[in-house]
């Protein structure tokens, strides 16, 4: 584990980044940069890493140190918001409805000398998908949904989908264990999501999610919200699945090995697929939390300066 000890080196203390590998995300270029389109009173982010199996205990060291450290402005929080959740709910303050119905954390900040965890996911999945789909696809095409994944993004992908004036006919969510998708299913009662309209299928190989895929209708949203090909190499589908014809497919990640994005890129003229990575998820994943750390409001036309502002340093 990695729980960095920080001497600021401006009045304005730091922001801190909860992740596997923080070191290389893009963020810790892009963030100085946003720090002055925004003219926020710090540039520095600070990465903690903690990995894929940190106990509760370590979590628990993680978000005391940001509450403790008067330097700390607050932080986002990306693997882990579930397990910080699970392992120091309790240490917070405030918890907005999304962080309590989702069992997640993605935004850690302060408001004097309150602790307040907020899920941030729901909103930014959302803006990311509004980007790149049309806001009549489902109701012209009748397609369905895939999500690979029943953890944060892709509980919080199926919770804004369910929202959406433009609702899919169907979605399916997919995952390796009965756990994950029970866990699902609550937030999903909870949040008063209709009878029929989401199926929760365990898959336990890539030939059994490929067949999910596979019998999707033309011009379905395939979502790899599993993780794989960041923070862990692999992809949750094998090389041969077969997409449906016309579909868009999003993967969640904008840097790794990306093996699901290169699947989907291989068969993108013979499909006629809509690829799409995660850098706009990314941006707005980003940027929201920024905003809710340092109180700002964004426009779209501010988000667009800050996209702007990152481009140049995409690998």
């Amino acid at each position: 584990m990695t729980i960095t000890e920080n001497t600021p080196t401006t009045t304005g203390g730091y922001m801190g980044f909860v992740g596997v590998s923080t070191g290389s995300s893009s963020i810790m270029q892009v963030f100085p940069r946003w720090a002055e389109v925004l003219d926020l009173p710090t540039t520095e982010l600070v990465g903690h890493d903690l990995p894929m199996d940190a106990t509760p205990a370590q979590y628990r060291a993680m978000v005391e140190q940001i509450r403790d450290d008067p330097h700390h402005r607050g932080a986002l929080v990306t693997t882990h918001k579930m397990n910080v959740f699970a392992a120091a709910s309790d240490l917070f303050d405030e918890l907005d409805p999304f962080a309590v119905s989702c069992s997640e954390i993605s935004s850690i900040s302060k408001r004097g000398d309150l602790l307040i965890g907020r899920a941030k996911d729901p909103l930014t999945v959302d803006l990311a998908l509004n980007d790149f789909l049309p806001s009549d696809h489902f109701a012209r095409t009748g397609a369905e949904v895939v999500i690979l994944g029943a953890g944060g993004s892709g509980t919080a992908l199926s919770w804004a989908l369910a929202e959406r004036a433009d609702a899919p006919s169907k979605i399916t969510v997919t995952a390796r264990s009965d756990e994950k998708l029970e866990h699902l299913r609550e937030v999903h009662r909870q949040h008063g999501t209709r009878e029929g309209f989401i199926e929760y299928v365990r898959t336990g190989s890539v030939e059994e999610a490929a067949a999910v895929v596979a019998a999707a209708p033309a011009g379905s949203l395939i979502v790899n919200a599993t993780g794989l090909g960041k923070d862990r190499p692999g992809s949750p589908l094998p090389d041969d699945v077969v997409f449906p014809e016309d579909a868009w497919v999003w993967e969640f990640n904008y840097r790794g090995t990306l093996e699901f994005l290169h699947q989907a890129r291989a068969q993108e003229a013979a499909r006629r697929l809509h690829v799409v990575d995660g850098w706009r998820y990314f941006i707005h994943g980003w940027s929201q939390v920024v905003a809710d750390v340092f109180e700002l409001e964004l426009t779209p036309e501010i988000v667009e300066r800050l996209a702007e502002a990152a481009e140049s340093v995409r690998r």
